[in-house]
């Protein structure tokens, strides 16, 4: 499906490009050539290939949130890389007084 210079100054223009005549040829075959390939797609025969994506956005099966005994803080600070006076010591974030 070949395109004219009109359609690419068009499709400039909504995309509010300007193009040199040099550029406009270059989009127009370039364009043409995508528009072939899409056409020769949909020639294609998809009746039996089943789909490998959906526009449908599927719901998020989350399981329920359930209330649970926590670590005792004496094994979670363990872990930490420093501690001290029963929490977690980490780097100064601010300078100076905040």
């Amino acid at each position: 499906m070949p395109l004219s210079k009109q359609d690419v100054d068009h499709i400039a223009q909504l995309a509010r490009l300007h193009l040199s005549d040099e550029e406009q040829e270059r989009y127009r075959q370039q364009l043409s050539d995508i528009l072939d390939h899409v056409s020769k797609l949909q020639e294609l025969d998809t009746t039996d290939v089943p789909a490998m994506a959906s526009i449908v956005v599927p719901q998020s099966r989350l399981r329920p949130d359930e209330p649970a005994a926590a670590m005792p803080r004496t094994d979670l600070l363990a872990n930490a890389p420093e501690a001290a006076e029963q929490q977690f010591k980490v780097p100064p974030v601010l300078d100076g007084d905040a």
